[in-house]
């Protein structure tokens, strides 16, 4: 894996690009709708860095442009919020995550959508990659390799272990799939998995006993959204605990959270705004191929394995794109 820039700077130096050339029809103005699905971290702001994506295409608000907001802090689909946009006579619906996907795509089958999810053709949201069909098309993160990774790595990182418990939400269908998936490779890296269902902070204390009461010896942290909402309660009982983690958004590291491999979600947004761009211009939905991530990082931090006894290899320390030291 190529080293990459750290999220922070691939947010700032997206935040500084130029503004695209191509002017839009002179007095037309589009409405755009944005349901975003989880909170900005302390890092990203998720509307500013999709606007600067519809910048580097000449969409400017208050121009050309209306941006429609809704934010949902602790859930990732809210039927309220949905109906919301799309009774505001938006031209293009824009959000991410499968169960905000699923809402919207069962809501209209005339506006078009463009969005994020983990893997469309298996959650039935398109046809096929190249040609989606339907009024969605977007971006795909494809969670099972991801995870996949995540295990890997967590393995790598701690030799030893051989017990990982595994925080997913069972309501989000795509982790149905991730999770047989890493069920099939777990012999051959010499782990058994646990399994746990968490929906809420309720659930979230519950999994915590579960952990510890089955002696997992490491934590693998589902991209959900409901744990990025409670990331410092989770990294503090995993350093209390002193259990090696992995997570699938890079949020954990900001409270201290060991080890992070996943896609760049901000760098998918603003890549976002280039389809909104072709729609709008014209083409078609159904027409336009999924794109898959172009920028992932993988994150370690080594105070956090300081304090945990944990020694990383330099070999995987030679693979990160950021250290935190």
């Amino acid at each position: 894996m190529d080293r990459r820039r750290f999220l922070l700077t691939s947010v700032a130096g997206a935040l500084a690009g130029p503004l695209a050339a191509e002017a839009q029809p002179a007095g037309k103005v589009y409405r755009l709708g944005f349901l975003q699905p989880q909170a900005n971290t302390r890092d990203v702001n998720f509307r500013e860095v999709f606007s600067q994506g519809l910048r580097d295409h000449g969409y400017i608000e208050g121009q050309n442009l209306v941006i429609e907001h809704r934010m949902s802090k602790e859930s990732t689909e809210n039927p309220a919020l949905l109906a919301d946009l799309l009774g505001r006579k938006i031209d293009i619906l824009v959000t991410w995550t499968t169960p905000a996907l699923m809402a919207a795509k069962q809501a209209t089958s005339t506006i078009p959508i463009v969005g994020i999810s983990g893997d469309p053709v298996q959650m039935g949201l398109i046809a096929s990659i190249a040609r989606p069909g339907g009024n969605l098309t977007g971006l795909a993160i494809l969670s099972d390799e991801l995870e996949l990774k995540n295990l890997q790595l967590l393995k790598e990182a701690a030799p030893r272990i051989s017990r990982v418990a595994i925080f997913s939400n069972p309501d989000n269908p795509v982790w149905t799939n991730v999770l047989k998936r890493l069920q099939e490779v777990a012999p051959a890296l010499g782990v058994k998995l646990q399994p746990l269902a968490v929906r809420d902070l309720g659930d979230l204390e519950a999994a915590f006993a579960a952990a510890i009461r089955e002696k997992a010896g490491a934590l693998l942290v589902f991209r959900e959204q409901i744990f990025v909402v409670h990331r410092q309660q989770i990294v503090k009982f995993v350093g209390m605990n002193r259990l090696p983690a992995a997570y699938g958004s890079s949020s954990f590291i900001e409270v201290g959270g060991l080890l992070v491999y996943g896609v760049n979600v901000p760098d998918m947004l603003r890549r976002a705004g280039g389809y909104v761009d072709k729609i709008l211009k014209g083409a078609k939905p159904a027409d336009l191929p999924i794109q898959q991530p172009t920028k992932l990082e993988m994150i370690i931090n080594l105070k956090t394995a300081k304090s945990l006894g944990l020694t990383i290899p330099p070999s995987l320390l030679a693979r990160a794109d950021q250290v935190i030291e």
